[in-house]
């Protein structure tokens, strides 16, 4: 963007207000415009300051932020937000609520610890996360804040096998998935709702998810998808079998494997407290080795929306094993980071748009009946 991003900070405490202003103006790319206590005061701030993007706090007094939301929703607001949520129960749920109205990510306010302390932690996730958006504004405007998609191209298909740090991915026959491994970041609850909501009840095979969270939040997350589909979902537990038609949630600040029962039979779920790859705790890549060692091909990854590149190393072992790899589309992608890398690395069969991805999934892993 040439010019610098418009910010309207909304927050009840004075503390957070202080906080943020003080990171935010030390940032060259944005330009703190206003301050609003409630949401109520920001409605009315936002017509004249028209900001670009709102950091909003959840739980404030007269007009929350989930109301902010449900209103800038209903006015076709294109104003972006970056929720502050308290590492509570009732700020987790509500948070979660929030992405899926479109909120473009979420901090964790730090519950103890001096102001400086405070403001450290806030700037190290902050920051990227705005300049992330930052990209997303230059993109959006390159197409005149259009989304241009032709529909009968919508779905792409790789054909080229490429070399991988130096290893050549062999062809292997398709087989049918037994299992999907699905990893998401910014922009993914919203996007994961969506697929869940639109697979079929009788899947027939059980689905692992890695959406980089803390703790609390993954537990609401799963309670919210659990509501949008007759499939089960929950967050995962350690020594828990794998079953069809179970959508199992890696748990915040753990990391999620899959691993041979003790006789041999069965997968099961193996929740650890292995350190993070890539700053990430849970961590895609950690799922995915997983998946390439215990089903040979016999997979489906999915590698969806995010900063970053966590999960590229796990889907190079899948796909190298002869799984199915999908990775969200561009225009579609809050963030197109972890799509994109796994796109330049060659080990993508699919790119698809966030509609046509559950309709991939069911085709990797139900025959395709021919025409009589």
């Amino acid at each position: 963007m040439d010019e610098p991003l418009k910010i309207l900070i909304v927050d009840d405490s004075i503390f957070y207000r202080k906080i943020l202003k003080d990171i935010l103006s030390e940032l060259p790319y944005v330009s703190v415009v206003g301050t609003a206590s409630n949401g109520k005061t920001a409605m009315s701030r936002i017509k004249s300051l028209k900001p670009d993007i709102l950091t909003l706090d959840i739980e404030m007094p007269v007009m929350n932020g989930l109301e902010v939301l449900y209103e800038l929703q209903n006015k076709n607001s294109n104003i972006g937000a970056i929720i502050l949520s308290s590492l509570t129960q009732k700020g987790s749920e509500m948070t979660i609520k929030a992405l899926e109205l479109g909120a473009f990510d979420f901090i964790s306010k730090p519950e103890a610890g001096t102001l400086k302390e405070n403001k450290a932690a806030i700037e190290q996730i902050l920051a990227p996360m705005l300049k992330a958006y930052e990209r997303k504004m230059s993109i959006h405007n390159i197409f005149n804040g259009t989304t241009k998609v032709i529909k009968e191209n919508i779905v792409k298909k790789i054909s080229s096998i490429k070399k991988i740090t130096g290893i050549a991915i062999k062809r292997r026959k398709r087989h049918l998935s037994k299992i999907i491994a699905i990893g998401a970041s910014t922009g993914g609850p919203r996007a994961l709702s969506y697929i869940i909501s639109n697979l079929p009840p009788d899947i027939g095979v059980p689905i692992l998810i890695v959406q980089h969270m803390p703790a609390i939040f993954t537990e609401s997350l799963a309670k919210s998808l659990n509501s949008k589909t007759s499939l089960n979902v929950t967050e995962a537990k350690d020594g828990q079998s794998l079953k069809p038609n179970n959508i199992y949630i890696a748990p915040g600040n753990k990391q999620m494997k899959v691993v041979k029962s003790v006789d041999n039979k069965d997968k099961i779920i193996r929740i650890k407290d292995d350190p993070p790859e890539n700053s990430c705790k849970p961590s895609i890549d950690y799922l995915f080795r997983s998946i390439a060692e215990q089903y040979h091909g016999h997979s489906t990854g999915i590698i969806m929306t995010g900063m970053g590149m966590d999960g590229i190393e796990g889907l190079t072992d899948m796909k190298k094993t002869g799984a199915r790899v999908i990775a969200q589309d561009e225009e579609t992608s809050v963030v197109f980071g972890m799509p994109k890398k796994a796109i330049e690395a060659g080990i993508v069969d699919v790119i698809a748009p966030l509609e046509y991805i559950a309709t991939e999934i069911t085709k990797s892993i139900k025959p395709i009946k021919k025409a009589s």
